[in-house]
């Protein structure tokens, strides 16, 4: 292989080869997209036409050249979704990775994710091709194989990685958010609200302060209409974001809204160990970049405070060793 490699000619036909299967697979994914831009705009006559039969208004399509193209990669994204390609492109893992991520419509983001993750992984490993090839054309074939299995496994896992990170600043912002929702709990069971009120007060009126515990809670107040349990409408909230004071209080408001009882005192305990525990974790902070800043004042101060000190006996005793070499 090595020696067929070597060969310039079967290099061109190698490259000639990969071009052509790249155009044909920019041919197809063309196809894709506007087939799924025609059956959109289909789609969109009927139902205006649906909507002007029984009186109502229907949504207007997308304004611009470049939200068609959006919606349509949506919709090739939802194709390969319902494909074949739909189990091994989005895992069970991924579409709850999905659905903890907690974006207004999961539909879209899976498409989204699907297409982009079959976009990179195509991408990502000719792109590591063609840069090795441009920098290295004697390059052994087992390097190039590792290098394309290196940007194949990149293009596949940076979107599940992107996921993740934002799933962590989620956690971030529910545990940031945790000490306000307690407090306003407590007030408003205080001055006798319900369960539902109470929340229903939270998800309109503090929304704004707490994004994400407010979209959480507006989402287990949905599913709490459409006939779930309490416990069942909550369990996503107490389990999504990893956190025990937050199933624990899921767990509290699930026995008040089944057996009733006090609140308040409850709630005060929580609210007291969730600032203790941020006081501690403060603390440690502090102490940790304290530790930190330790080691920047060694590297940066230490130089100059061994010019200061000693930079006159160095001076002194340099001068003396070229008064010897000299008279020497």
């Amino acid at each position: 292989m090595d020696r067929l490699l070597a060969d310039s000619q079967t290099r061109m036909l190698l490259v000639a080869a990969l071009l052509v299967l790249m155009v044909a697979c920019a041919v197809v994914g063309a196809a894709l997209v506007a087939r799924a831009g025609r059956q959109q705009r289909s789609r969109a006559v009927v139902d205006r036409a649906l909507a002007a039969r029984d009186g109502h208004v229907a949504e207007p399509p997308p304004a611009g050249r470049m939200a068609a193209v959006a919606s349509a990669a949506e919709h090739a994204g939802a194709k390969l979704e319902h494909g074949k390609l739909g189990d091994s492109l989005l895992a069970s893992d991924d579409r709850k990775l999905i659905d903890a991520c907690g974006f207004r419509n999961p539909a879209r983001a899976r498409a989204w994710f699907m297409l982009a993750r079959l976009l990179l992984a195509g991408l990502a490993p000719l792109a590591a091709w063609l840069v090795l090839r441009a920098r290295h054309a004697d390059l052994p074939l087992a390097y190039v194989a590792c290098a394309v299995f290196l940007g194949f496994g990149l293009g596949w896992m940076v979107p599940k990685w992107m996921l993740l990170r934002r799933i962590a600043r989620r956690r971030e912002c529910a545990e940031a958010e945790l000490p306000l929702f307690i407090d306003l709990l407590r007030l408003l069971q205080g001055v006798g609200l319900s369960v539902d009120q109470s929340m229903h007060v939270l998800i309109q009126d503090f929304r704004s302060v707490m994004p994400v515990l407010g979209g959480e809670l507006k989402i287990a107040a949905e599913q709490y209409a459409r006939g779930r349990t309490r416990e069942q409408s909550l369990s996503r909230l107490a389990q999504g974001f990893d956190n025990d004071d937050l199933s624990a209080i899921c767990r509290l408001i699930v026995q008040v809204d089944r057996h009733g009882g006090a609140v308040q005192d409850p709630l005060a305990r929580f609210a007291e160990r969730v600032r203790e525990r941020r006081r501690l974790e403060l603390k440690a902070r502090v102490a940790r970049l304290t530790v930190k800043m330790t080691g920047v004042m060694v590297v940066t101060l230490l130089p100059a405070l061994l010019i200061i000190t000693g930079g006159s006996g160095f001076v002194a005793l340099l001068r003396g060793m070229s008064q010897v070499m000299g008279e020497g």
